[in-house]
């Protein structure tokens, strides 16, 4: 017996908020009498909540330089790459063991803008360097492209205009991770043209490239490399005016050679190592005054 009242109640229920409505609605309910009266508007929440800043690791010494490493995309935004094997997960591994080598080396702190599979917007990630007021962004990728033989490392810096057009389409493809389905999700500022402040911050600019040479220097003969020289181009995730802030590309999660690079504790390892002495590098450089 109970059980048919139930199901009765079920039928019912729909039928009866159908006429309440239709006869609200004919009955001209509301200020203008229309359907449109009762429609309930729900503010979604924010695609990213405000994250609260990353720990610090390393010396205590906040004399000591930091490094903010940036592991590209996560949680809803995958990156490139297809079934189990993501970019998400691949930057984040080698993030992970660039920050353990430079710890382990000691003399250098360390944070990370993520150390979980989450999502955290374009405009956050140079944010977050600028609020731990860090002296190098590095940002790690892994690239990928239509042409299965596209393989090897690069390194970018900021311009508004991209080194080749394959930068630019990068560039493109980068930032449209603050989209989903073509809407745009991240406050950002405006366009990265803007951001760049007609790189009155000369000093970052200058500190970016001499970054960035760097790390070529060290990973020539060690990775294979998509280009011996720079790569420039209008990536967001690098606005920071006042940080020097490179974007590393590992390898290419398109080329099943690269993927198995990056994929083994050989490969993490030595772009980690590589990653590391370039950093050291430029820390002292710059501690002797650009010597």
């Amino acid at each position: 017996m109970a059980r048919g009242i139930m199901l009765a109640s079920l039928l019912v229920a729909p039928v009866a908020i159908f006429i309440v409505v239709v006869g609200i609605v004919l009955t001209g309910g509301g200020a203008r009498g229309s359907a449109y009266d009762y429609v309930v508007h729900v503010d979604l929440p924010p695609s990213s909540r405000t994250l609260g800043l990353p720990p610090v690791q390393g010396p205590e010494d906040a004399s000591r330089p930091l490094v903010v490493i940036d592991p590209g995309h996560g949680g809803f935004d995958p990156g490139a790459g297809s079934g189990s094997f993501k970019e998400k997960t691949i930057a984040l591994a080698i993030s992970r063991a660039l920050r353990d080598e430079l710890l382990q080396g000691g003399g250098i702190r360390v944070a990370m803008t993520r150390d979980e599979d989450r999502f955290i917007s374009l405009s956050e990630r140079p944010s977050i360097a600028r609020q731990l007021k860090a002296d190098l962004f590095i940002s790690i990728h892994s690239d990928s492209a239509e042409a299965p033989d596209a393989s090897g490392a690069s390194v970018y810096v900021l311009s508004e205009r991209g080194s080749s057009e394959a930068a630019a389409r990068f560039a493109a493809r980068e930032n449209n991770a603050d989209t989903i389905n073509g809407i745009g999700i991240s406050q950002a500022g405006s366009t990265v043209g803007t951001i760049l402040l007609d790189l009155s911050q000369r000093d970052a600019q200058f500190g970016s490239v001499q970054a960035a040479q760097l790390v070529l220097r060290e990973v020539r003969g060690k990775l294979p490399l998509h280009h011996d020289g720079v790569e420039s181009g209008a990536l967001a995730v690098l606005k920071a005016p006042d940080i020097p802030s490179i974007l590393f590309e590992t390898g290419y999660i398109s080329n099943p050679r690269d993927v198995r690079y990056l994929k083994s504790d050989e490969g993490r390892r030595a772009i980690a190592g590589a990653a590391a002495q370039a950093i050291r590098a430029f820390f002292a450089r710059n501690a002797q005054g650009g010597a």
